[in-house]
């Protein structure tokens, strides 16, 4: 039996009638000499058979044709040139020894990497070696890609043809019903309550999603219609009715040392207002919350807030009232002076009252924080207190001022510019009426018809 070698082709000999191999390489058995050469002056000879070169190769076998004029002679043999450049030197040498490789239109499954596939590819169809580019594409078809070779594909491919065109398919765009239906998917999943072991699964869906939804270079990935909204709406409207029942039943949970799912589902909330901005859909979400956040807060102060369990939940409460109350302090939701004024007056002494606490229990004895509320969350909220307070009519102001400088925890929230615009306006309030008043009989005179 005899083994086909790396580099080696089979010969029928005439006078033996036994097959031998043709090796690149073997001056002896040799015909044709294939000199690669490059601008820069490298040149090198092989020694090559003309039978393998002609079936493989279009390019050898058109300079091997008697219609090919410019063939040359050396050492008795045909010679033909291939040019390329001095970074694509080694890609011609390996892809002139797979010419002896590829046969009964069998090809290699190891082409030794990305990089490596990707520059054989390109001399196989600069050549014309159809057996060797089919292989190139199968296997870039096949394997994984790097980010830095997945950018050379993007470079090179797109200029080599239509036969090349499959090694695209994965970086083809989905069709929009594509990109709902896992978009859908991937709401649910990132909003339900698996399993300690698909925690990090469950944040990396939550981060594809916000990735999805977020115009940076590109465009979104999906452009939400109304019924997709709708969706959504209907979706964060069940996670809101999962919050409020267990808040009912939050004694029992803390009785039975059981918040985890309690715990998931606040963080949740959390992370479901930042989807809800994006699509500009936090009205319901907000109208909500503003509507529960009475009941949310007291059943939070009259928990026992010695369960380090339930200060995780209060942590976690802080963050999505936070959220809503940035919304309702910068005009994402408008809403009217009562509730704005009601939100006021009920988070002020809820952050007031909850900071210390958190920031007394926020690392366990082993030193890892087991809840944590971040600075930025906590300037967030004071930040939007502070505007909530000015956008208020100025005896609304006084009331609430007048309860924070009487508090003992003045330090947080900090409301110092409220104070300060507020007296500035304050003092300034009648001066300015009376600009007003006398600009108003200025131009009502203005229009006053002359008497006869």
């Amino acid at each position: 039996m005899l083994l086909l070698v790396p580099g080696a082709s089979m010969e029928i000999d005439p006078d033996k009638e036994v097959a031998v191999p043709s090796i690149i390489g073997d001056r002896s058995s040799s015909d044709v000499v294939v000199r690669i050469r490059t601008q820069e002056g490298r040149d090198d000879w092989f020694y090559c058979h003309s039978h393998i070169l002609i079936e493989k190769c279009k390019y050898f076998a058109d300079r091997l044709s008697e219609s090919w004029p410019t063939c040359q002679i050396l050492d008795s043999r045909s010679c033909v040139e291939v040019y390329c450049q001095d970074s694509e030197f080694n890609h011609h040498v390996n892809a002139l020894r797979l010419l002896y490789v590829i046969a009964d239109n069998s090809v290699p499954e190891n082409w030794n990497g990305v990089k490596n596939a990707l520059g054989i590819l390109q001399v196989g169809v600069k050549l014309g070696c159809p057996q060797m580019v089919h292989g190139c594409v199968n296997y870039l078809e096949a394997v994984s890609w790097e980010e830095a070779e997945e950018e050379e594909i993007l470079r090179i491919i797109p200029g080599l043809g239509p036969e090349a065109e499959p090694i695209l398919a994965r970086l083809q765009p989905v069709d929009a019903t594509a990109i709902r239906g896992i978009f859908l998917s991937t709401l649910h999943f990132a909003t339900s309550s698996p399993t300690t072991d698909m925690s990090d699964l469950k944040s990396s869906a939550q981060e594809q999603l916000e990735y999805m939804l977020t115009e940076d270079d590109d465009p979104p990935l999906l452009i939400a219609d109304d019924e997709l909204k709708a969706e959504v709406k209907k979706h964060m409207n069940c996670l809101l009715t999962s919050f409020y029942g267990y808040l009912e039943d939050l004694d029992l949970l803390l009785d039975t040392d059981n918040t985890q799912e309690l715990q998931s589902v606040v963080s949740d909330l959390s992370w479901a207002c930042q989807i809800l901005t994006k699509l500009e859909i936090m009205r319901e979400f907000v109208n909500s919350w503003v509507e529960k956040s009475e009941s949310i807060t007291n059943r939070i102060t009259d928990a026992n807030l010695n369960n380090v369990d339930m200060l995780a939940v209060m942590a976690k409460v802080i963050e999505v009232g936070g959220k809503v109350l940035e919304a309702i302090a910068y005009g994402t939701v408008i809403l009217p002076t009562a509730k704005r004024l009601h939100m006021v007056k009920l988070w002020l002494p809820f952050v007031r009252f909850s900071k210390p606490l958190i920031s007394s229990r926020s690392v366990d004895v082993e030193g890892s924080p087991p809840f944590k509320v971040d600075n930025e969350i906590w300037q967030s909220l004071e930040s939007s207190l502070v505007s909530m307070v000015l956008a208020l009519p100025s005896g609304d102001q006084a009331e609430i001022l007048t309860q924070w400088l009487g508090t003992h925890q003045i330090q947080y929230p900090d409301l110092t510019e409220a104070f300060e615009v507020w007296c500035y306006r304050s003092k300034v309030a009648k001066r300015r009426l009376t600009i007003l008043g006398e600009m108003k009989s200025m131009s009502n005179s203005s229009v006053t018809p002359p008497r006869n």
